[in-house]
């Protein structure tokens, strides 16, 4: 079984508005949390995943720094387009 990461919340953790930079904590329905990094110009794209060693990680099952929710950026980067978090949390 594949792992699939599902967005339930996203919460803004810093910014460096000028540049356009954000970070976000983002929660998903697993209990994984993860900080994501995102550059708003010219327009919103994710630039970094890390998972926050809360819990062990739910591909690999490691409990230490691994690079596996990299592979889920696309989907997680599409799961905020589509539930409007960017848009909510920092306004257009």
């Amino acid at each position: 079984m594949s792992y699939r990461p599902n967005v339930v919340n996203v919460t803004k953790a810093g910014s460096n508005e000028n540049d356009g930079l954000y970070e976000f904590i983002v929660k998903m329905a697993d209990g994984t949390a993860c900080r994501v990094f995102y550059h708003r110009f010219p327009k919103w794209r994710l630039s970094n995943v890390s998972r926050l060693q809360k819990t062990p990680c739910p591909v690999c099952r490691k409990d230490f720094i691994c690079q596996c929710m990299d592979k889920f950026s696309a989907d997680i980067h599409r799961q905020m387009e589509e539930g409007q978090w960017l848009d909510n949390l920092v306004g257009k």
